[in-house]
């Protein structure tokens, strides 16, 4: 069996190019690239996060390029979004949770200009993104009193995370080492700087169970950075919770086989995708 790629042999292919590159913010980070299918409109959109463990020194959205320009091809649109990570000024909490919200938010821009239909909309991401995906998901739960909650955050049908680690506290727990171990999830969460406060109540999706929509949660069986038993674990917990959630465990997949779309995980992944925008 081959071994799992890594995110150096994916970003060494060739890769096409977004539509437009629009900013939603005004620091130089708040930005996301617009992928637009050459079909009619109202387009279905998916809203695209990309992962490297919350953190400034690992590659950002062009992760997600040839994900995105498949999608594209298949008569989707997709919002790919940059945002401040750790190690960036701001990144951390609340500045990658604010960025996030903010970026989703502005899709209410970007629909009648690029013809997009916000009623068919889909969060998904990678890794660090499939947490924040499920995390925009579930913004409309957040608590009035929390640094991160919106008066009227966009809803989505529902979320695909891929590898995502969704559930902090357990990563934080129980997780290896790749990402940059427990450190890195404290300064994620704001551990140490928010006084007494719960610090995973606003930031770790299984904390604010139900969520109120359908989540397709996406692991492969040989991801040594997010094992797949996160994803089950987090599937479970959100069934039980009364949400429509179920898990797929590719086999032979790793962490990036999942983005990639010359993978055998991709179609089912893409179809996935368009389950829950159809």
């Amino acid at each position: 069996m081959p071994a799992p790629i890594t995110f150096s042999e994916l970003l060494s292919r060739p890769r096409d190019a977004a539509d437009l590159r629009i900013s939603y913010g005004r620091h130089p980070l708040q930005f996301g690239d617009l992928w637009l299918p050459k079909i009619a409109g109202p387009r279905p959109v998916v809203a695209m996060i990309h992962g490297g463990c919350w953190r400034a020194d690992l590659p950002g959205l062009e992760l997600m390029d040839y994900a995105c320009a498949d999608l594209r091809e298949h008569g989707v649109a997709v919002w790919n979004i940059e945002y401040r990570r750790i190690g960036h000024e701001g990144g951390g909490f609340p500045g990658t949770f604010l960025d996030v919200g903010v970026a989703v938010d502005h899709l209410r821009q970007l629909a009648r200009p690029h013809a997009l239909d916000l009623s068919r909309t889909v969060f998904s991401g990678h890794s660090a993104g499939g947490h924040l995906a499920v995390w925009a998901l579930a913004r409309a739960r957040l608590a009035p009193t929390s640094p991160l909650h919106a008066a009227d955050p966009l809803a989505a049908r529902g979320a695909v995370p891929l590898a995502g680690i969704i559930d902090l506290a357990a990563y934080h727990a129980h997780g290896p080492e790749e990402c940059g171990g427990p450190g890195v999830i404290d300064a994620l969460v704001g551990f140490g700087a928010r006084d007494d406060a719960d610090v995973y109540a606003d930031t770790s999706p299984p904390r604010l169970l139900p969520l109120g929509a359908p989540q397709t949660v996406i692991s492969g069986a040989l991801d040594h950075i997010v094992p797949s038993a996160f994803a089950a674990a987090y599937g479970r917990a959100a069934a039980e919770a009364g949400d429509p959630a179920r898990v797929i465990d590719f086999p032979d997949a790793g962490h990036f086989e999942l983005i990639d779309p010359t993978s055998q995980a991709w179609p089912t992944i893409r179809a996935e995708l368009k389950a829950l925008l159809a």
